[in-house]
């Protein structure tokens, strides 16, 4: 089995990038907003270490919010508690998906969390700032300040770009992706 990270900047469109290689895709995002909204031991081990934010199941992105912005450290009190769920939920798509061809890594904090393995294609998706901010600024609950405090864990740009087989570039049209992803699948199919 090939296994394909998606990198690249916050709002540079990775989501949609994985999606469109047309093979089985581990959303982590989407993994962990289903956590907050089933996983009531997740809830409860936020609560403990969160008791001022975390109020309420299912768990609210708003308290999340308001956990990381009023202190870093909470950030890091939250990926610890949720990564260690997301890898199990990785490692079960992995096993359900082992007799693919490929399967695409949509994991955010990849190479920060030392995810990828050595035999692992990385993809870097490039998306000019402009237009990232543009969509960045449509999303629901778009907090600039947050923003800042999800970047400051990410490594460098340049060096997630530096350490990627591939790039696409990503003008958030459907032919800039697909004439990206066609060309990778060409030389590793």
């Amino acid at each position: 089995m090939i296994k394909i990270g998606i990198l690249g900047d916050i709002g540079s469109g990775k989501s949609y990038v994985a999606q469109s290689f047309g093979y089985p895709v581990f959303n982590a995002d989407y993994e962990v907003t289903k956590l907050y909204q089933n996983n009531k031991v997740i809830f409860n081990k936020l609560k403990i270490k969160l008791p001022k934010y975390i109020h309420s199941f299912p768990v609210d992105k708003i308290e999340i919010s308001n956990a990381i912005l009023a202190n870093k450290n909470n950030l890091n009190k939250i990926v610890k508690i949720v990564h260690a769920e997301i890898r199990n939920k990785l490692n079960n798509f992995l096993k359900n998906n082992r007799n693919k061809k490929i399967v695409i890594l949509d994991i955010p904090l990849l190479l920060e969390n030392k995810i990828n393995k050595k035999d692992d294609i990385l993809v870097y998706v490039q998306s000019k700032k402009s237009l990232v901010t543009k969509n960045l600024k449509k999303r629901k609950n778009f907090n600039q300040k947050l923003l800042k405090k999800f970047k400051s864990i990410q490594l460098p740009i340049s060096y997630k770009k530096e350490k990627s087989h591939f790039i696409v570039k990503n003008n958030f049209t459907k032919k800039s992706v697909n004439d990206g992803i066609r060309s990778i699948l060409d030389k590793i199919e």
